[in-house]
């Protein structure tokens, strides 16, 4: 089985399907689809909205993502027995912002269809595995902690804008991580919104259950909107979602087929394309969630809840204008501090991850630090997301400091 880095491999056991079954399970692939649809679909209809895709073609957009993500996860989790979340990719959608209104919506689904095929290659091939097992473990972490600090960052903000609803969300967090560490999340969940409605911070909007649908679009190809979308695409994609995202499953213990799992999540995106997916891969925030200590104690019954998120995945989807309009509900407050406790155990893993390796390896932990000081920027010059150049920058200053650099 390849993996991005080197160690010994975790083979998961095999426990019966109804003994994998818990509660915790279940709150973490909630939880993580909740903040998948508060945030990141936010930006996906944003994207729509700019480019004037009609209702019909955005609703279409946000079925394709959220049902393919949800079978890809459910059969990938069930295949391997680990916690494997795939989403849409967010960076991507960010990029659609402005690009997506300059060409026609065909030749757009023509450079999701290019641009699936080649993340398609370069993830069954072993390529981009090949690529992160070169870099320092400590780079990655801190590629990974620096995409997750401004989680907690936000969390800290939105505790002072709304004491009461974000605050009293952490403080129920703390007490169930005293009480009841695996239902520590749930209970956050549940304070939360309490406060969130006895305060009148969220109410619940007009709702209709539309069963939502796909629309195919045939695609066409044209030169300039695969230069526009499709390249910049599978960077971002794979710079700011597959990346972070196989880091995290390394840095919480487990060792991921990369082939099968970027493999399927291309192919999951090949096949939505045409119906207006501009991007499946796997996740990186959502994983930390629903692959953390939160979701089970036990490792090898975590992958329940990537099970579960898939099946909530495919339940909004085919609901996909209710679910939007209840998550947008949501105070911001609250699901900010929300996304911040829940990856508070993959924050502290990874930043642990970044400089466990100083007095054998004092290099790449400085290297880590630049990696992690650049990606928590949110600098994206050129359009290309910050873990990139976290990553690049904290590789080049590797080299160079193996190079001029005191060994010491």
């Amino acid at each position: 089985m390849t993996s991005i880095l080197t160690g010994k491999e975790h083979r998961p056991a095999r426990p019966p399907l109804r003994k994998s079954l818990s509660l915790s399970a279940a709150t973490a692939g909630f939880v993580a689809v909740a903040i998948s649809y508060a945030g990141p679909m936010l930006v996906v209809l944003q994207a729509a909205q700019s480019a004037g895709l009609s209702a019909e073609l955005t609703t279409s957009w946000v079925w394709s993502l959220a049902v393919a993500s949800g079978i890809t996860c459910v059969v990938l989790s069930m295949l391997t027995r680990q916690p494997i979340v795939v989403a849409w990719s967010v960076p991507g959608a960010a990029l659609l912002l402005t690009a997506l209104g300059n060409y026609e919506y065909s030749d757009a689904i023509g450079a999701y269809v290019v641009a699936a095929v080649l993340s398609l290659a370069i993830g069954v091939t072993g390529l981009f595995g090949r690529l992160l097992s070169v870099v320092p473990k400590p780079v990655m972490a801190a590629v990974l902690a620096g995409v997750l600090l401004p989680f907690a960052l936000r969390a800290a903000g939105a505790v002072v804008t709304s004491p009461l609803v974000a605050g009293g969300l952490v403080l129920a967090f703390l007490i169930g991580r005293r009480i009841t560490p695996r239902y520590a999340v749930l209970l956050a969940v549940v304070v939360g919104a309490l406060l969130s409605a006895l305060t009148g911070q969220a109410t619940l909007p007009a709702l209709t259950l539309d069963l939502s649908g796909p629309i195919w679009t045939t695609p066409t190809f044209d030169l300039q909107a695969i230069m526009g979308i499709a390249i910049p695409l599978v960077i971002v994609t794979m710079a700011g979602q597959n990346g972070p995202g196989l880091t995290m499953m390394d840095t919480l213990g487990y060792k991921v087929n990369d082939r099968l799992v970027l493999g399927g999540a291309s192919a999951a995106w090949l096949v939505s394309a045409p119906f207006g997916s501009h991007g499946i891969n796997l996740a990186a925030i959502t994983t930390g969630i629903c692959a953390g200590p939160e979701a089970h104690k036990d490792m090898d019954r975590r992958y329940m809840a990537g099970v579960f998120c898939g099946l909530f995945y495919i339940l909004f989807g085919l609901f996909s204008n209710t679910a939007v309009a209840l998550f947008s509900a949501v105070p911001a407050a609250m699901m900010a501090a929300l996304a911040g406790v829940a990856l508070l155990g993959a924050l502290q893993s990874s930043l642990i991850d970044s400089v466990s390796d100083f007095k054998a390896n004092p290099l790449a932990a400085e290297a880590a630090l630049i990696t992690l000081v650049v990606t928590a920027s949110g600098l994206a010059p050129l359009g290309i997301v910050s873990p990139f150049w976290g990553l690049l920058a904290g590789s080049a200053a590797y080299l160079l400091l193996r190079r001029y650099g005191k060994k010491a």
